[in-house]
């Protein structure tokens, strides 16, 4: 118990204890998400994207399976009309799954057994423990579109499920992001993939927490591939953008 109390507290600290971390991710949203938009957080956590999205006007879909997170998420935002919490994960199709739980880092928590095989090679990861393990309810995109709404904004960050996450989305939202590890470079792959699939996008790169485009301009797909060859020597994470260009 007390691992889960000092998990949450840590990611408290993180989300919402820096500086000037709201406004800038006030400042990175605003080009994809404005007042009376649709935003699906997947994979909310303790809600940082909550808090800013809201402060753009923005309806705001929080899906998070974690029971520690899903209490953070209700004490702050269970009366707020703008938000809606689903207590839940998105996958590639409807059902259950396991959900592997760190205590004492829960934004690591995964449901993906190849990711966490994955990362547990990497150094950064080396004494993080996933320590229990939950059934989660999984419901795909499209079935949360059909439910809430078509979002402007999909942010995906469900630590190595987000090719799952994908490949239950045919709808090509106007924007979306998912996250990138040196150590999983595959599943970026995979995620790239899917998501050319659903229209004509352009990307770009955010290390992680920054909340700062790394790249100038917008890049097609082979382009973005070539620039994260560069990342992947730095070993650095964060996130990846996709804006649609096609309408």
């Amino acid at each position: 118990m007390l691992g889960r109390a000092w998990g949450i507290a840590r990611s408290l600290a993180i989300y919402h204890g820096i500086p000037g971390r709201q406004r800038r991710m006030r400042r990175l949203y605003r080009q994809f998400l404005g007042p009376g938009d649709i935003g699906f957080d997947i994979g909310a956590h303790v809600g940082s994207r909550v808090r800013a999205w809201r402060h753009l006007g923005v309806h705001v879909v929080a899906v998070e399976p974690q029971p520690d997170c899903l209490r953070v998420l209700r004490l702050f935002f269970g009366r707020a009309r703008d938000v809606t919490i689903v207590a839940g994960a998105a996958g590639a199709k409807s059902g259950t799954v396991r959900l592997a739980i760190s205590s004492a880092a829960p934004t690591v928590s995964s449901m993906s057994q190849d990711w966490i095989d994955s990362v547990s090679r990497d150094e950064s990861f080396a004494k993080v423990r996933w320590d229990r393990s939950i059934e989660v309810q999984v419901a795909t995109l499209e079935e949360l579109i059909a439910t809430h709404g078509t979002p402007a904004f999909v942010k995906i960050d469900v630590e190595g499920f987000e090719a799952d996450v994908l490949a239950g989305l045919t709808t090509p939202v106007r924007g979306l992001s998912f996250e990138y590890l040196p150590s999983a470079h595959d599943a970026m792959l995979a995620c790239l993939d899917l998501v050319e699939k659903l229209g004509r996008y352009r990307y770009n790169y955010s290390p992680v927490e920054t909340m700062r485009l790394a790249s100038d301009r917008w890049l097609d797909a082979a382009e973005l591939v070539t620039f994260l060859e560069g990342v992947r020597e730095t070993g650095r994470s964060g996130d990846i953008y996709a804006k649609r260009v096609d309408g």
